[in-house]
C-alpha cells in the first residue's frame, strides 16, 4: 500500500491508515432475506440432487430410522403439523451428522373419515344424497381428493425445509400398503385374535359409525339429569324392608331409559329406606312415599327431589339388596320385564343416589355386568341416533331430542301411581348439569355409547395380547421418562380393540361369515387371494369383485356373507411399519417413533398393539412426546378467537428457520406458546446467531490452514474457547444418543452471544484488526474462528437449514452441501475443566472491572473503554493466581497497572479471613495519545515521525505492509 505525497498531504491520519486495518470482509449478508432466499435453496438443492446424494451417503452406515407417523390428507398444514416434522428433521439431520445412514420416508393417512367426511360435505352442499352414489365412484371421488391434499401438503413440508424421500413416500390408499394392511388384518384373523362380539362402542350418529377413544375429545356439554323410581316387586330383605319402596337412581341420560334392563348397587354401601314426611314447591313425590337411596347421598338426594321432611325406616347394607327385582317404570307401556338388582364394585356415592341403572346397551359397566348375569343386552337405537321402530312409545325420536318427552312420559307415570296409591313409579326430580362430554373432533357432534355386532382384536385370553405388549414396552425409551405411565396406564386399561367402522372409504375388513354357523372363516388361502387381489387393484377389488374370487373353487359363495365393514384408521396407521420399515436402510423396529401426545391413545398404542400381535416386538425402540401448540396466553388455536398462527404465514413474513429456531428454541416436552411477539423475539435470536456466523466469516477473510497454531501453542484464552466447544459437541452428542434435545440449541445461542460476542470476539477485534498477520495472537484467533465457524455451522445447520447453507458455501463454494458435512470430532485434549474454572474466575473479575469501566462513562469522565486506565489491587493470592492474565486486553482498555497488597484479603477469590478488604478497581483517563488505527491511548502514540500519529505497534504493521506513512524516520 502506498500513497503519494500530495495525497498524504490532503489526508488525515485516520484516513491515511483507515486501509491498513483489517476489517472483516464477507459476501454473507446482514440481512438473510428469507422469505426470497429459501425457495431458491431448495430449488438449488433439487437441480444439483442433493437428496440422491445423501441418501447415497447413508449406504453402509450404521442406520438410524426414524419412523413417520402419518398426518391426515385433508387441508392445508397447521401449526402442529410443522412443528411435529420440524422436530423431526432436526433429529434425522443432526443423526445423518453425526455418522448415521439416515433415510427418512414420509408418509400420509388418507383413509377414513377424514377424508369421507369432506367428500360428503361437498355432496351435503349439493344437496346430493351420499347413499344415492355407487360405492366405487364414491371411493374414487374419496381417492382424488386425498391425492390432491398430499401432494399440496407434501409442498408445504418441503418449504419447511424438511429432508425426506419424497419420490419415495408412502400413503396408506396406494394399491401395495393396501394389501400389506389387509394382510395384517389376515394375520390377526389366523391366529384366532379378531372376532365379531356384541359390545358397546363410541358410536357417532351423525357419521354413522363407531369410532376410537383417539377420535373422541371432550367439551362441555349442557345434560338433562333426573332422578326415576323404580318400585320393588320382589324383597329378598328380612322384615320385608323394601316392601311398598321404589329404588331411586340418578342419570345424566335420560334417552337410556328404554334401553333399562337392571338395577346396580354397591355390595359395600350403606342404603336407607326413606319416607317422605313433606315435601316442597316442584317436588313429584307425595308424602307417605317410601324410597330406597345410599345414607351418605339422603341430603343430597332431599334437596334435587324437594323433599323438606322426612325419616329414616329401615338402614341395610348393600349386601342385603342381593336378589332384590324392581319393575320397570314404564311397566304396562311395553316395558312389562323385571329389574333386577345386581352388585358393581363400580358403584360409588359421589354423586346421585348411589343406585345406578343399567342400560346394557350403552355403558360399559352396564355391558360387563348385565352380560355377567344373563341379563339381555337390547338394540333400542339405531345408527342415525334414533330409537327403532319397535322401541314402545319413544321410536324414531332422536336421542338427544328426547329429554323432554321421557321426562314427560315418567311424569305422567308418577302421577298415576300417586293418584292410585301406589309405590312410587317414574319421574322424581329434573335438573340440569354441564359437564365434559365426549364428542367426535370430526364432525364436533356428541356422541353416544351404543352396542353393535363390531369386529374386534381380543387383548386378553390365551397368549395375551395385553401382557405381551406392557411387556415389550419395558425395553423401550420414552422421552420424556413420565410419559411411559401414560402408554402403559392405557394398554392396562383398555378394552378389546374395537377395529371395524361401518364406512366406505377405507380397507375393508376382508372376511367372510359363514351363515350357518355365524363363524368366520379363517382360511390361508382365502386371504392370500384377497392380498394378491389388492396389490394389483386395491382395496377396490373387494367391492368390484364376485366372492368366488377370493372363495375358491371348493366354496360355495351362497353359504357365506361378504363382511364390508372397514377397518378402523388406527389400524391402518398403526400397521405402516409392515409396508415402510425393514427394508434396506430402514431398519425394524425403528429407532424412534416420535408425534403429539395425543398419540399415546392413538399411533403409539395402535403401531404397538399391531406389531405385538402380528410380530411379538414393538415396531420402535424409542418414543418421543410432544406437547400442542397454544397462543402467546395458552389458548388453544381457533379462527374464532383469531389466534391461529399459519406455517405458511410464517415462512412469507420471517421465513421457515426462523420457524425452526422457534421450535428447537421452545421446550416440547410440555406444551408449546407462538404467537407474534413470540415469533418477534425468535427472529432477534435468529439475527443474533447469523450476525456471529457474518462475523465469524468476515474475520476468516483469506485464511489458509498455513496460519494454522499447533493446540499446545494457543494462548489460554483460545484454549478456553476450544474447551467450550468440546461442552457443546457433548451435549449435542448426548441429545443425538438420548433424543432429549430441550435446551440444546438456547445453550448453542447463549455461547454465541454470551461467550463469543460479547465476550471472546470483543477481546479479540483488536488482534484481528491491528495485528499484523504474521502475529502469533492473531494467527491463534483466526485458527479457533476457523474450528468455530465450522463447528457452529454444522451444528446449526439441523435447525437453520438455509441459513447455514448459506454460510457454509459463502466460504467453501457450492460445490459442497453443508447438509453432507458431518459434525466436527473435538480432540479429548481440548477438554479442559481446570481450565475452565480458572477462567471463570478471570471473567468474574473482568465484570467488575467493566462495572466501574461503565460507571465512569456515565459520569462522563471517559468515552470508550479504550480511553481508560486502570488500577487493580490484587492480593498475593490472586497475583499468583491470575499471572500471565492480560488484563488491558480483556478489559479493553489502553492500560492496566496490577498492584499487589500483602495486607489485603481478595474480594475476587475466596481467601482466608483478616487482612484488609481493598476497594474496587480505580479507573481513570489513559495517559498519552489515542493511535489513529487502534484507538488506544498510549504515552507512545506519535513517537515515530514516519507513522504519526501511530503507537508503535501499528507503526510497525503498517510498515510491515507496505503502507503509507507521513514521512521519513528520524535517526
Amino acid at each position: 500500500m502506498t500513497t503519494s505525497s500530495s495525497d498524504q498531504d490532503t489526508q488525515s491520519p485516520a484516513d491515511l491508515y483507515r486501509d491498513t486495518v483489517f476489517l472483516p470482509r464477507t459476501s454473507f449478508p446482514m440481512r438473510g432475506g428469507l422469505p426470497k432466499q429459501e425457495p431458491q435453496w431448495l430449488k438449488n438443492w433439487e437441480e444439483t440432487g442433493l437428496d440422491a446424494r445423501l441418501k447415497q451417503q447413508a449406504e453402509g452406515r450404521p442406520t438410524f430410522t426414524l419412523h413417520d407417523g402419518p398426518p391426515y390428507a385433508n387441508g392445508h398444514l397447521h401449526i402442529g403439523h410443522a412443528m411435529n416434522k420440524i422436530n423431526k428433521d432436526v433429529i434425522n439431520r443432526a443423526h445423518r451428522m453425526s455418522g448415521y445412514g439416515v433415510r427418512y420416508v414420509p408418509g400420509w393417512d388418507c383413509h377414513g373419515l377424514p377424508i369421507e367426511w369432506k367428500v360428503e360435505e361437498k355432496y351435503r352442499k349439493a344437496k346430493k344424497d351420499k347413499d344415492s352414489v355407487p360405492v366405487l365412484e364414491f371411493r374414487a371421488e374419496c381417492r382424488a381428493y386425498a391425492a390432491e391434499w398430499l401432494n399440496i401438503q407434501m409442498q408445504e413440508f418441503k418449504r419447511l425445509g424438511v429432508q425426506a424421500e419424497w419420490q419415495n413416500r408412502y400413503a396408506t390408499m396406494d394399491f401395495s400398503s393396501e394389501a400389506a394392511i389387509v394382510n395384517e388384518i389376515g394375520k390377526f384373523l389366523l391366529n384366532g385374535r379378531l372376532y365379531r362380539g356384541l359390545r358397546p362402542v363410541m358410536w357417532s350418529p351423525v357419521e354413522k359409525t363407531a369410532l376410537a377413544e383417539a377420535e373422541i375429545e371432550y367439551h362441555d356439554h349442557t345434560s338433562t339429569t333426573i332422578l326415576v323410581a323404580f318400585p320393588v316387586v320382589r324383597d329378598p330383605t328380612p322384615a320385608h324392608a323394601l316392601e311398598d319402596v321404589s329404588v331411586v337412581i340418578w342419570t345424566t341420560t335420560p334417552w337410556t331409559i328404554p334401553g333399562n334392563r337392571a338395577l346396580a348397587y354397591g355390595p359395600e354401601i350403606t342404603y336407607v329406606v326413606l319416607r317422605v314426611d313433606e315435601t316442597g314447591e316442584g317436588a313429584l313425590l307425595e308424602p307417605g312415599a317410601k324410597v330406597l337411596v345410599a345414607e351418605a347421598l339422603v341430603d343430597a338426594f332431599c334437596q334435587e327431589a324437594h323433599v323438606t321432611a322426612h325419616h329414616i325406616l329401615y338402614t341395610l347394607p348393600g349386601s342385603a339388596l342381593k336378589g332384590a327385582v324392581c319393575s320397570h317404570p314404564l311397566r304396562g307401556a311395553g316395558y312389562d320385564f323385571d329389574v333386577p338388582m345386581l352388585p358393581g364394585e363400580f358403584v360409588t356415592t359421589e354423586a346421585g343416589t348411589g343406585l345406578v341403572h343399567m342400560a346394557p346397551s350403552h355403558g360399559e359397566d352396564d355391558f360387563q355386568l348385565c352380560r355377567m348375569y344373563g341379563v339381555e343386552v337390547p338394540e333400542v337405537v339405531q345408527a342415525d341416533g334414533t330409537y327403532a321402530p319397535w322401541v314402545s312409545g319413544f321410536a324414531g325420536t332422536h336421542v338427544f331430542k328426547a329429554a323432554d318427552v321421557i321426562c314427560s312420559t315418567l311424569e305422567a307415570v308418577m302421577e298415576h301411581a300417586n293418584a292410585n296409591g301406589t309405590a312410587p313409579a317414574g319421574l322424581v326430580g329434573r335438573g340440569e348439569i354441564v359437564h365434559s362430554y365426549p364428542h367426535s373432533w370430526r364432525s364436533r357432534a356428541p356422541v353416544i355409547y351404543r352396542a353393535t355386532p363390531q369386529w374386534f382384536i381380543r387383548m386378553d385370553g390365551e397368549d395375551s395380547l395385553r401382557e405381551k405388549a406392557l411387556k415389550a414396552l419395558e425395553d423401550v425409551t420414552f422421552v420424556p421418562a413420565q410419559a411411559r405411565n401414560r402408554l402403559t396406564s392405557m394398554i392396562r386399561t383398555r378394552p378389546d380393540w374395537c377395529i371395524s367402522r361401518q364406512r366406505a372409504w377405507g380397507v375393508p375388513i376382508a372376511v367372510f361369515v359363514e351363515k350357518r354357523t355365524g363363524e368366520v372363516l379363517r382360511d390361508a388361502d382365502v386371504m392370500q387371494r384377497v392380498v394378491d387381489a389388492f396389490k394389483e387393484e386395491g382395496a377396490d377389488a373387494w367391492y368390484s369383485s364376485e366372492p368366488a374370487r377370493f372363495l375358491g373353487p371348493d366354496r360355495n359363495p351362497d353359504d357365506y356373507d361378504q363382511v364390508f365393514d372397514i377397518v378402523d384408521v388406527w389400524f391402518e396407521s398403526g400397521s405402516t411399519h409392515a409396508f415402510v420399515l425393514g427394508k434396506p436402510g430402514l431398519s425394524f423396529p425403528a429407532d424412534l417413533y416420535l408425534e403429539g401426545s395425543d398419540q399415546h391413545r392413538g399411533w403409539f398404542q395402535s403401531s404397538l398393539l399391531e406389531s405385538v400381535g402380528t410380530r411379538g416386538v414393538s415396531p420402535y425402540k424409542a418414543l418421543v412426546t410432544n406437547g400442542f401448540v397454544l397462543d402467546e396466553q395458552g389458548r388453544k388455536m381457533s379462527k374464532s378467537l383469531g389466534n391461529v398462527i399459519a406455517p405458511q404465514d410464517v415462512n412469507d413474513s420471517l421465513g421457515a428457520d426462523v420457524l425452526r429456531l422457534w421450535v428447537v428454541n421452545s421446550d416440547t416436552n410440555d406444551d408449546l406458546r407462538i404467537g407474534k411477539e413470540i415469533l418477534k423475539q425468535q427472529g432477534e435470536l435468529y439475527r443474533r446467531l447469523r450476525n456471529t456466523l457474518r462475523w465469524l466469516l468476515g474475520a476468516l477473510d483469506g485464511y489458509t490452514e498455513a496460519e494454522a497454531v499447533p493446540y499446545a501453542e494457543l494462548p489460554e484464552l483460545e484454549r478456553w474457547v476450544l474447551h467450550r466447544l468440546t461442552e457443546l459437541g457433548g451435549l449435542i452428542a448426548r441429545a443425538v444418543e438420548t433424543h432429549e434435545w430441550v435446551g440444546v440449541y438456547p445453550a448453542l445461542h447463549g455461547f454465541c452471544t454470551t461467550d463469543l460476542s460479547a465476550f471472546y470476539f470483543d477481546i479479540r477485534k483488536d488482534a484481528l484488526y491491528c495485528d499484523a498477520p504474521s502475529n502469533p495472537t492473531r494467527r491463534a484467533a483466526r485458527t479457533v474462528l476457523d474450528i468455530l465457524q465450522r463447528c457452529l455451522t454444522t451444528w446449526l445447520a439441523p435447525v437453520l437449514v438455509f441459513t447455514a447453507e448459506e454460510a457454509w458455501t459463502s466460504r467453501f463454494g457450492a460445490e459442497q452441501s453443508v447438509h453432507e458435512q458431518a459434525f466436527p470430532e473435538l480432540p479429548a485434549e481440548w477438554n479442559d475443566p481446570a481450565l475452565d474454572e480458572r477462567w471463570a474466575r478471570i471473567r468474574s473479575v473482568r465484570r467488575i472491572i467493566t462495572t466501574e469501566i461503565e460507571g465512569a462513562r456515565r459520569e462522563g469522565t471517559i468515552g470508550s473503554s479504550l480511553q481508560a486506565q486502570v488500577e487493580l489491587t490484587f492480593s498475593e493470592e490472586e497475583a499468583a493466581l491470575f499471572a500471565g492474565v492480560n488484563w488491558s486486553e480483556l478489559a479493553i482498555v489502553s492500560h492496566v497497572d496490577v498492584v499487589v497488597d500483602p495486607t489485603s484479603s481478595s474480594i475476587y477469590v475466596e481467601g482466608d479471613e483478616g487482612g484488609t478488604l481493598h476497594g474496587a478497581p480505580v479507573v481513570q483517563v489513559a495517559d498519552g495519545e489515542k493511535c489513529v488505527r487502534c484507538w488506544k491511548v498510549l504515552p507512545e502514540t506519535g513517537t515515530r515521525d514516519d507513522y504519526a500519529g501511530l503507537c508503535l505497534r501499528c507503526a510497525d504493521v503498517v510498515e510491515q505492509q507496505g503502507g503509507p506513512h507521513t514521512g521519513q524516520e528520524g535517526a
